[in-house]
């Protein structure tokens, strides 16, 4: 599998939304690198772990994975002569808490995840670090009880502290300095004790100046009485620093004893987060451990694209057994693309051990590769055609594919002329068919159709097209081709017959009457269901219109008083009267019985022809030869 395949099906997406679920770093980085096998029973045993999570969070969602944050940077830190500090033994602490916690809590999951459960078994008991770690470390500073010389040396220190403070607070209150002091209070700078001394009486003050106010005018001035109980200060704090530094020596050394058993407890811990987060996962999209197989079978039971949630349209799908490509055919965003994107990135995620929305009943093969063509292809940096470039991925693809790949075509041979692109598109499926591989294509050409019509191993699928609501249904019937339904749409809305008989001349070079649908409903009938529907709609949009439309000849609008359809001939005379054809009939109507419902400059091109709508055949035929020239005896007469 190539990043192309991960980027056009959109796994991407998928591991993104599961990474937002895990509850470690570590945990997002396996998402981020995760792969998919070929390996059925290793997938079966990832598929089974999931379903086993899955029982366990129906008993309690709460799962204790945590503190794992930032332990891989501290086990790269071991072993190189460097002590640990004292927030990373606090954060190896939390992690062996967190270890405790989930050996307790899967003590009585046993019998809803047998396997699941005894993951927990492989962390080894490191109960004397944790406490040794809690003895030393506490409110994360290392605690006065840490060791003999520690507790010696902090008594120490706070006696000379108490000293000094008071040697201090008394030259403050003496009369032999008082009038020298900005202030009669002991002013702690750098660690060490001063008195806030005027400048003007610098000189009769004894000391060091360690500091100078803002101002200018007041000396931190560390007398030398002090000096003596400094001195003795910080000797006995640069013994307290490296006793700390033999603590924290002596901790790390336990903690580098222990390096492995922590390292598979990391690993434990990380495989839990993973494996709940794709449980979530499946529970957020109501998502099954359906069948497997490596047989080319594929039978999907309402199955849905788990990037669209709620929007989704139920796939059911049956491929394989002799089988193996399925050509599917339908009106643009009719669902075509969806439907082969769904079957490869379900089969992906299966191969990722992750259940899939669908049915418990469903199988899925597994493949080697999954190899597609999908989407513009437009590429910039290569200055390629559309055309081009679609082609450049269908030769990878005739390259790649065996009799363990699952390939997925998009509007095949379009592009480039129909004719060579039928052919072409005819030949490559023969070819991958002839590989073996599992074939999902979808087309507009009815000749690739009757091709895989006429292929034993093909079958051809449309996605249904509702022409009472026009909007497609989204549902993939199977062993039919279906079609564009430019056609039936053009007339629902009401197009003039006319224009479509003629256009159904010239792509099928036969003659057929539109005055009738394609599907046996008057013509007339659609026409008024339509318009009551629309009627309905500018009813309620009249108040908001209080201008006066103007129309143009070949406007196509609704006659508000009963709800047809015309289309504008003549007008507006001097009283704001219009002519409208209506049905092959001509009428009057004022312009505020009319509502626009499609510009003629949106239906026709600019130069074309209205007498094909609006003049008889033998008019037209007359007016032909006549502006050839004279003909005896020939009249016309604008209808």
């Amino acid at each position: 599998m190539n990043d192309q395949t991960f980027q056009v099906l959109e796994f991407i997406k998928i591991k993104e939304e599961i990474k937002e679920i895990t509850m470690t770093q570590e945990g997002k980085t396996f998402i981020d690198n995760m792969q998919p096998s070929y390996n059925l029973k290793q997938i079966e045993a990832w598929l089974d772990e999931v379903e086993e999570a899955k029982r366990i969070l129906a008993i309690s969602s709460s799962v204790p994975v945590s503190g794992l944050d930032g332990m891989e940077s501290i086990r790269n830190g071991l072993h190189k002569g460097v002590a640990l500090r004292v927030d990373q033994l606090m954060k190896i602490m939390l992690f062996l808490d967190s270890c405790e916690k989930m050996k307790r809590f899967m003590i009585d999951k046993e019998y809803v995840a047998p396997r699941v459960s005894t993951y927990v078994a492989g962390i080894e008991d490191l109960s004397s670090l944790a406490e040794e770690i809690t003895r030393c470390i506490r409110n994360n500073r290392i605690d006065d009880y840490a060791s003999k010389e520690l507790l010696r040396l902090r008594k120490q220190i706070g006696i000379v502290e108490d000293r000094l403070k008071e040697k201090a607070e008394a030259m403050v209150r003496s009369k032999k300095i008082e009038s020298f002091l900005q202030d009669s209070m002991v002013v702690i700078r750098n660690g060490r004790y001063t008195i806030p001394v005027k400048k003007e009486y610098k000189s009769k003050v004894k000391g060091s100046v360690l500091d100078v106010s803002a101002s200018g005018s007041t000396l931190f001035i560390e007398p030398e009485e002090l000096m003596y109980f400094q001195a003795e200060l910080e000797g006995l704090k640069s013994l307290e620093v490296m006793e700390e530094e033999r603590i924290l020596s002596y901790l790390t050394g336990l903690v580098e004893e222990q390096d492995m058993k922590i390292k598979l407890a990391m690993d434990i811990m990380v495989t839990y987060d993973v494996l709940f987060a794709k449980a979530k996962y499946a529970l957020r999209i109501k998502a099954n451990k359906v069948q497997i197989n490596d047989r080319h079978y594929i039978e999907l039971k309402n199955a849905r694209h788990p990037l669209l949630g709620d929007k989704a349209f139920p796939l059911n799908l049956v491929l394989g057994e002799g089988t193996n490509a399925l050509l599917i055919t339908g009106p643009n965003t009719g669902g075509k693309t969806v439907t082969i994107k769904t079957v490869g990135l379900l089969a992906l995620m299966i191969q990722c051990g992750l259940h899939v929305p669908a049915d418990l009943d469903s199988q899925i093969s597994i493949y080697q590769r999954i190899l597609l063509d999908i989407g513009d292809g437009q590429s910039i940096e290569q200055n390629l055609s559309t055309f081009s470039s679609h082609l450049k991925n269908i030769i990878s693809v005739l390259t790649e594919t065996n009799d363990h790949s699952l390939v997925l075509l998009d509007e095949l041979g379009s592009g480039t002329d129909p004719r060579e692109g039928m052919g072409l598109a005819t030949a490559i499926l023969e070819e991958l068919f002839k590989k073996g591989c599992t074939l999902l294509a979808t087309t507009h050409y009815s000749e690739i159709k009757e091709f895989a019509e006429s292929t034993e191993g093909f079958i051809n699928g449309s996605m249904e097209f509702d022409l009472e609501t026009l909007q497609p249904t989204y549902r993939l019937l199977l062993g039919e081709g279906g079609s564009s339904q430019a056609f039936a749409i053009a007339l629902k809305l009401g197009m003039h017959p006319t224009i479509i008989q003629n256009a159904h001349s010239y792509t099928y070079k036969e003659d057929k009457n539109y005055d009738y649908s394609i599907y046996g409903h008057d013509i007339k009938e659609l026409e008024k269901q339509l318009a009551r529907n629309k009627f309905a709609h500018f009813r309620k949009q009249e108040k908001k219109v209080p201008l006066i439309e103007q129309f143009h000849m070949g406007d196509n609008v609704l006659i508000t008083a009963t709800g047809e359809f015309g289309i504008i001939y003549k007008g507006p005379d001097e009283m704001g009267q219009y002519i409208v054809q209506v049905k092959n009939e001509k009428r009057e109507y004022p312009y505020k019985r009319l509502k626009l419902y499609i510009k003629a400059s949106e239906m026709y091109p600019e130069d074309y022809d209205f007498d094909i709508i609006f003049q008889s055949k033998d008019y037209r035929k007359s007016n032909k030869q006549l502006s050839k020239g004279h003909v005896e005896g020939m009249t016309i007469e604008r209808e």
